[in-house]
């Protein structure tokens, strides 16, 4: 037993060397200025550097959105698909899946050229107006419809893992039979018990959306990840600082989820 503890410690030890040297690498690069010495100018810049507020932001409404827009899609789905044709999963599991096969570069040339298509030929139609609207520079929600895509496998992933932890039938027949109809029986009877599986699905889809690069850069929009990216040409130090900055914030986001769905998991037992 003591021999097994040894290679687990030495495992954990191996992997937090392997996270945290590039990280202390990152630190020092960012800190360590040659001629200055140490200094914390790359990191009191960052709130003030062009652009960084609204990319942020406009990186967090984007996440918001396709949080919102993926759970109201996954969640009725596959309470649907458990309940009325627990046949079909294999096929619902491979559609999900598909966005892990599809290149970004292949996804995002589909989808511009679907928005180069709709103006040529829906330009007397009032289509043409939602394929404007879409576009938005201030909220270009064509991101938020392919960042659904994109999330579809994590969300299904972990809504699948909390539906087999918990008897959806049982539940849904008990608030049937208690006068519920089948919305309310949704909210109040199946979706408390999937609050861990909800709250994985939003994570995942959240660190997906505020790092995902390829098909923001292509449709020719700024979120954050892409704003990175534009200040690391001219600003290595500052672009490096702010990596490093939304790398712990992620952290901290992860370490909070995981200390919540520790303290709910007790109370969801009894």
């Amino acid at each position: 037993m003591a021999r097994l503890n040894l290679w687990r410690w030495g495992v954990l030890a191996l992997a937090g060397l392997y996270f945290l040297v590039p990280l202390a690498a990152s630190v020092v690069f960012t800190v360590d200025v040659p001629g200055q010495g140490i200094t914390f100018d790359a990191y009191t810049q960052i709130f003030a550097t062009d652009g960084f507020v609204s990319s942020l932001l406009l990186s967090l409404e984007l996440a918001l959105a396709t949080i919102v827009v993926v759970l109201l899609l996954m969640v009725p789905a596959m309470v649907a698909l458990r309940l009325g044709a627990p046949r079909l999963r294999p096929v619902v599991e491979v559609v999900c899946s598909l966005p892990l096969v599809v290149p970004p570069i292949a996804f995002v040339a589909g989808i511009g050229t679907v928005l180069k298509w709709g103006p040529d030929h829906l330009s007397r139609t009032p289509l043409f107006e939602t394929f404007v609207a879409i576009q938005n520079p201030d909220f270009p929600f064509v991101l938020v419809l392919a960042y659904v895509v994109m999330a579809l496998p994590f969300v299904y992933r972990a809504l699948d893992a909390g539906l087999r932890a918990v008897d959806v039938r049982t539940l849904v027949e008990a608030a049937r039979s208690c006068g519920a109809g089948w919305p309310q029986a949704l909210l109040q009877a199946v979706l408390p018990n999937l609050r861990g599986a909800l709250l994985n699905a939003s994570f995942l889809t959240l660190a997906l959306v505020l790092g995902e690069f390829t098909v923001a850069q292509l449709l020719g929009f700024r979120p954050f990840a892409v704003w990175i990216v534009n200040v690391s040409g001219s600003q290595a130090q500052l672009s490096v600082a702010v990596s490093v900055l939304s790398l712990l914030v992620t952290w901290v986001l992860l370490l909070v989820l995981a200390g919540f769905g520790g303290r709910t998991r007790p109370t969801s037992r009894g």
